[in-house]
């Protein structure tokens, strides 16, 4: 599909350090010219995500994403129409969903973990970017996210981690460090690279 919008995957392992990139990144170019989509809210029903041989619930396939609705929405914002969405809160029940609204823009970057794994999103990307942390780092993010804002037990992330998160990291994610366009190593000399693709990015914005 032609399309007037410059679209970026971010992507890379749980805890890579995603978030703080596209944070550190949205400072440095206007609202107006950027959107973000995420993954993170398609992630199918509960009771649609498959479990793994303990029953547990396993979030970390491709097939607990809703690919049909992420597609939907980020085609939409191709062709200039906003999406309207709802927050997926990762199962807290103490937390209220946000509605979230979507505005085309010049730029759209598209986040997650499996964005680089899905072929029909992959064939959409202008530009992909890869966020590298070691496998320490990624741990202890995890464990200190899950805990704190989505309230899960520490017994119950590590499990997930050692036995999902770590499986679905070397199948779907970490091969597509080697064709990503730029790797991000998220150490001491992020915010330069941080610099490096905002101005990249500003010099593909629709005037």
């Amino acid at each position: 599909m032609e399309s007037s919008h410059y679209i970026v995957g971010v992507g890379g392992g749980s805890g890579a350090g995603k978030t703080y990139f596209i944070n550190q990144l949205v400072k440095k170019i206007p609202n107006k010219h950027l959107c973000l989509i995420s993954q993170d809210n398609y992630y199918k029903n509960i009771k649609y995500v498959p479990v793994d041989s303990n029953g547990v619930k396993n979030f970390d396939t491709l097939e607990s994403i809703d690919l049909e609705a992420f597609i939907s929405d980020l085609r939409k914002l191709q062709t200039g129409q906003k999406v309207v969405q709802k927050e997926y809160t990762f199962n807290n029940t103490a937390k209220i969903p946000k509605a979230i609204i979507l505005h085309p823009a010049p730029v759209i970057i598209v986040e997650g973990v499996f964005v680089f794994a899905f072929e029909e999103i992959r064939k959409l990307l202008d530009l992909s970017i890869y966020i590298h942390s070691t496998e320490e780092i990624k741990f202890e993010r995890r464990i200190r996210r899950d805990k704190v804002e989505r309230g899960y037990d520490e017994a119950d992330v590590t499990y997930r981690y050692e036995n999902h998160v770590t499986p679905a990291f070397k199948r779907y994610i970490e091969p597509y460090k080697k064709v990503a366009d730029h790797v991000i190593v998220n150490d001491g000399r992020v915010n330069e690279q941080i610099v490096f693709i905002s101005e990249l990015l500003k010099s593909h914005l629709i005037k």
